[in-house]
């Protein structure tokens, strides 16, 4: 198996939305955003997959020397051996990929976040990265679009908490900031219980707004210069706010589930964007 194989079916494999996104981008484009995604989930799923934190924490350890060495010119990993030929042409930077790999590392020493500018620079570096790297893959010419890829890279990043409460806590995470599960009078072991109150929903409720702000927010920031070239990031928003919907309509049960949008569906969504281009 070649490394371009690798990371197309690690991508693929992930039944991620943002696979979608992908399809539609040219060649070379396409070829980058595939690797940078795959080197995400190899790092996050160390996080997802651990049994042991130190066993964890070992190989996060191994992929910033992976990660160093590549840059030096010695990949040995397929992520790598895919990503480092296209690194030059997108300006992908070692800095980004250490990045994610920093925010994977507090996954494993962090299940609470006291207020919501703790959870910010968590949700930076495991999703406002991502959104400055891939907004440069998908052909920035604006320095304004950083701002809006990091903007909807939390945006995203927050409705995935959103859905995740459940899932999450059965790991015994909650990333729902600490002082507004006590402004909405939830406590940390309700959710760790898995249990529904009407005081959940508000906080829930309280949650979404907030990700709603922020896409509304992010498309403030895209100049109009960008938008063509940024059509997979207006996809994965187009996407990511049906997801909310439907958690909203499912009144934030999300506890015992894991509320997912068809593939369908998610195909049609980024279709639209990029046939009408609007979401």
């Amino acid at each position: 198996m070649t490394p371009q194989d690798y990371v197309q079916q690690k991508a693929a494999a992930s039944g991620s939305s943002f696979y979608y996104a992908f399809l539609f981008l040219p060649p070379p484009r396409r070829a980058a955003i595939t690797a940078f995604y795959a080197f995400c989930r190899e790092v996050d799923d160390v996080v997802d997959d651990a049994t042991d934190i130190g066993v964890a924490a070992t190989k996060l350890a191994w992929w910033q020397q992976e990660v160093a060495k590549s840059f030096a010119g010695q990949p040995s990993h397929p992520v790598m051996q895919a990503l480092m030929p296209l690194t030059q042409d997108f300006a992908i930077e070692q800095r980004h990929l250490q990045a994610v790999i920093e925010g994977c590392q507090m996954d494993l020493n962090q299940t609470r976040y006291l207020d919501y500018p703790g959870l910010q620079r968590y949700c930076h570096l495991v999703a406002g990265v991502v959104g400055e790297v891939a907004a440069q893959i998908f052909g920035q010419t604006q320095a304004q679009t950083t701002a809006y890829a990091h903007t909807l890279g939390q945006a995203l990043q927050l409705t995935n908490i959103i859905r995740d409460v459940g899932e999450d806590a059965m790991r015994g995470r909650i990333y729902l900031p600490v002082n507004e599960l006590q402004q909405f009078g939830v406590t940390a072991q309700e959710i760790l219980n898995r249990s529904y109150s009407d005081r959940f929903t508000a906080l829930m409720r309280f949650q979404a707004q907030r990700a709603q702000g922020l896409y509304d927010q992010a498309l403030t920031l895209l100049q109009a210069d960008d938008r063509r070239a940024q059509k997979p990031g207006l996809m994965m928003a187009s996407i990511y706010r049906a997801l909310l919907g439907e958690i909203e309509r499912e009144d934030f049960k999300v506890l015992h589930q894991r509320i997912s949008l068809t593939p369908l569906r998610k195909f049609w969504l980024a279709w639209r964007v990029q046939a009408l281009g609007r979401m």
